[in-house]
């Protein structure tokens, strides 16, 4: 009887610490051509944006409630995309931009940029968009009510993923530098970049816990993801995560960061409080299914992901310091979207 109560007692305990709870709730492979990075959930316009990159170059457009297929933005070739929700404005970081009406889903206008444009954010805090690039300008300003840009500004390095505060500061993760920027939204300049030093490198995904003001700064090398005062750059802690590390997203809701990896695996972390930090769960999911987006009525994730071929043999031998293989081609009509919740 002693043992059985025993059994109960950690099976309770278990549970309730929220072990083994997410899982791949849902699959929907929707296919089509062309190459994909970054994905969006419009939590309050109930639409998934996925844009798809090379042939036929567009941002599809999904219902976010039941993932099926509501319109796309046509002959924009982008990595991203954000939406303003007061507006109803949605963005896309392309060269140029696309600016369209949310509700409609009709071009309005597209906005001529320099760089590359890779990541994108909105600001609520003076409704902006910005749109980073890995070359200069690193990062370009747009007003969201109107499309006219901004401003420009040097972020000192490749930027990746960046988030906000909504009270005029943002920080941005900068790949090549090993550092995040602290960037002032009001006069568009850099007032500090915080070191990873040797709890983390190569920084792919920043997450932000707003309330208590703590960065998670997801690393490939070393694979860590390294919790950062945002006030001062002070480095918390730091756990493991799995290899390839490709986006981060926190849910204050349920005080947990989610870290999406090449690998096939999503880790999630749990903030117990704002100086202790554990490891909770890594979800297994198909390999490639490296970015991610937050439902936040939900509390879903959203990966996106598609099965390739294997690479073909090289017919030389790659040059010294070089790179051999590489990725085959993309499995016709293998793209899909996963939803991860409990």
């Amino acid at each position: 009887m002693r043992r059985i109560s025993l059994l109960v007692a950690l099976v309770a305990m278990i549970a309730s610490a929220g072990f083994a709870q997410y899982k791949v709730i849902k699959t929907a492979r929707v296919g089509g051509v062309g190459g994909f990075d970054y994905v969006f959930a419009d939590a309050v316009g109930r639409r998934l944006y996925i844009p798809r990159s090379g042939q036929g170059a567009r941002v599809t457009v999904f219902d976010l409630d039941t993932l099926a297929p509501v319109g796309e933005i046509a002959n924009t070739n982008a990595r991203g995309a954000v939406v303003d929700p007061q507006s109803n404005h949605g963005f896309s970081s392309s060269k140029p931009v696309a600016m369209w009406d949310t509700k409609t889903l009709a071009l309005i206008k597209t906005i001529d940029v320099q760089g590359s444009p890779d990541g994108i954010l909105f600001d609520a805090f003076n409704q902006c968009v910005w749109v980073f690039s890995h070359s200069a300008p690193h990062a370009t300003v747009i007003d969201a009510k109107d499309g006219s840009i901004v401003g420009t500004l040097d972020l000192g390095g490749a930027p990746e993923q960046a988030v906000t505060d909504g009270k005029g500061h943002i920080y941005v993760d900068i790949e090549d530098k090993d550092n995040v920027a602290a960037v002032d939204a009001k006069t568009l300049t850099v007032t500090a970049h915080y070191e990873l030093g040797d709890k983390g490198g190569t920084p792919a995904g920043l997450a932000f816990d707003v309330k208590n003001h703590i960065l998670f700064v997801a690393c490939r090398k070393p694979a860590n993801m390294v919790m950062m005062n945002a006030d001062d750059g002070k480095i918390i802690a730091a756990l493991p995560i799995g290899a390839g590390t490709d986006g981060a997203v926190f849910n204050p809701a349920t005080m947990e960061v989610f870290s999406s990896q090449g690998d096939g695996s999503l880790t999630v972390i749990k903030e117990n409080s704002p100086a202790s930090f554990v490891v909770a769960q890594t979800v297994q999911t198909p390999v490639r299914a490296k970015t991610l987006t937050l439902d936040s009525k939900t509390n879903n994730i959203l990966l996106i992901t598609a099965e390739y071929a294997a690479p073909p043999a090289p017919t030389t031998p790659p040059p010294a310091g070089g790179r051999g293989g590489g990725r085959g081609a993309m499995v016709p009509d293998t793209f899909s979207i996963l939803v991860v919740g409990k």
